[in-house]
């Protein structure tokens, strides 16, 4: 993979790139009497999310408008995940649909992007056996999305852009939100861990932050914008601070909790090994921040634990989870699991059920490893079955499954703050409280995007409550 040069006037690349953009606005405006459309469809983490509503920025700087159906869209941009097979799988196989559109609209600009763009073999499978992709760009290149569609609308050629670049900041690319009450706020990019199964630092680069004043200004923003729940996003959020930001993530939460308003802030991912009882003790004295606390504790095994990377053991997990609860005794825990890694013996695997039993989460994300081709676990000896492998991961979610039907009943009774969220059944709508329990309760399609009180009622199969 190339390396491309950094530039270190980030204020003169973006202008350049606007500039592009009033290139490719010009152009199709005069090429043709009607509005384009652009289709762009996310695959993966919520960090995607992020960055599709960055790039639809862009495109509506180029003068595209916005369609969510395939067929009537002259621009579409697939934003891509390489975290495991099956999402690569879903991409080719999306891909692959384009090909007969593509020879009804051969005008259609088709664009692939993201994390498994950023790869080289995608890349070169790509470039062979999707001849009519014509743009992929990988995720340190992203910003120049407009020049990508300008030079090939200019000069036809296909463009490949996957160099890995020494990561700059840029602020001011314009956004297009794809929520109205729910936002997300992107606050670093990178990791530093390269756990063994992962493929985020090969493809997301090194860990950067944004600078305390931008996250800021942009909180402040969303907020005027009617944003009732902010989502700080980062592949390790809890370890912000590295870098080029003079704030670590526990001053900042405090920082956007004293933001006037009345708003929620949730956050996301965070690793174990990072967590400072320092972060602990904020959330649990910002009122506005969620209490409840996503932490991947990927299994339960030392053993396994250290063939990982991942830098803590499940004696120092315990510890944290430990301190969260004391500080906050109504917190729920969510976390990930990783069953049937590389050399994963029965024994390892029950260590892991006993610590989810010891833990108690409210609910789990549940994979069986996944190989990813560039990483050291994906060299690593597996001589375990795959029969063994689906038979834990059965006795792993029949085991969450009990533990999360024993524990719902115990929040009857519970008076909550629930964020409206969406139209249910039976006239119900569904909201969400700041301990992440997802509530039922009778009202109206006017309630959602508004805080609502409540008192959890019952329990049959999902909480139920009524409005206060």
């Amino acid at each position: 993979m190339e390396t491309c040069v950094k530039e270190h006037n980030a204020e003169a690349v973006l202008s350049e790139q606007f500039g592009y953009a009033a290139r490719v606005k010009e152009i199709v405006t005069n090429k043709y009497n009607h509005q384009l459309l652009a289709y762009v469809h996310t695959f993966g983490c919520q960090q995607n999310v992020s960055d599709s509503e960055r790039l639809k920025g862009l495109s509506e700087l180029m003068g595209y408008g916005f369609t969510e159906k395939l067929e009537e869209a002259d621009l579409v941009l697939y934003n891509t995940c390489a975290v495991r097979e099956h999402a690569e799988d879903r991409v080719f196989g999306n891909v692959g649909i384009l090909k007969a559109l593509k020879k009804e609209k051969p005008d259609m600009l088709i664009c692939v992007c993201g994390c498994m763009a950023q790869q080289p073999r995608i890349a070169e499978k790509i470039k062979k056996s999707y001849p009519y992709v014509d743009i992929l760009f990988g995720t340190q290149v992203r910003y120049r999305f407009a020049e990508f569609v300008y030079k090939k609308l200019v000069f036809g050629k296909r463009i490949f852009e996957n160099a890995e670049c020494e990561h700059e900041v840029y602020e001011g690319i314009p956004l297009k939100r794809d929520g109205t009450f729910k936002a997300w706020l992107p606050i670093m990019e990178g990791c530093n861990n390269f756990c063994s199964y992962c493929i985020v630092p090969y493809v997301r680069g090194r860990e950067h932050s944004r600078t305390p004043e931008a996250v800021i200004n942009e909180a402040k923003m969303l907020l005027s914008s009617g944003a009732k729940e902010i989502m700080l996003l980062g592949q390790n959020v809890n370890s912000y601070g590295l870098g080029n930001s003079s704030m670590n993530f526990a001053e900042l939460l405090r920082e956007i909790n004293a933001l006037e308003g009345d708003f929620r802030i949730r956050f996301m991912t965070s690793h174990p090994k990072d967590c400072s009882e320092e972060l602990l003790i904020a959330m649990s004295e910002c009122e506005k921040v969620e209490k409840h606390l996503h932490l991947p504790v990927q299994c339960g095994s030392n053993r396994i634990l250290k063939l990982m990377n991942r830098r803590y053991t499940k004696e120092q997990y315990l510890k944290l989870i430990k301190k969260a609860k004391e500080l906050m005794p109504d917190i729920t825990f969510t976390s990930d699991i990783i069953v049937g890694f590389p050399g994963e013996t029965e024994e390892d695997f029950n260590e892991t059920m006993s610590l989810i039993e010891e833990v108690r989460y409210h609910s789990l994300f549940t994979f069986i490893f996944s190989k990813r081709p560039g990483t050291p676990a994906a060299e690593m000896e597996d001589n375990e079955l795959k029969e063994d492998k689906s038979r834990r991961f059965a006795s792993l979610l029949k085991k969450q499954e009990e533990i999360s039907r024993e524990m719902n009943p115990s929040f009857i009774g519970k008076r909550v703050k629930l964020l409206i969220e969406e139209q249910g059944e039976n006239g119900e709508i569904i909201g969400r409280s700041l301990e992440n329990l997802v509530v039922h309760i009778k009202g109206s399609r006017q309630d959602i995007g508004n805080f609502v009180l409540a008192e959890i009622t019952e329990f049959d199969g999902v909480l139920h409550g009524v409005k206060i």
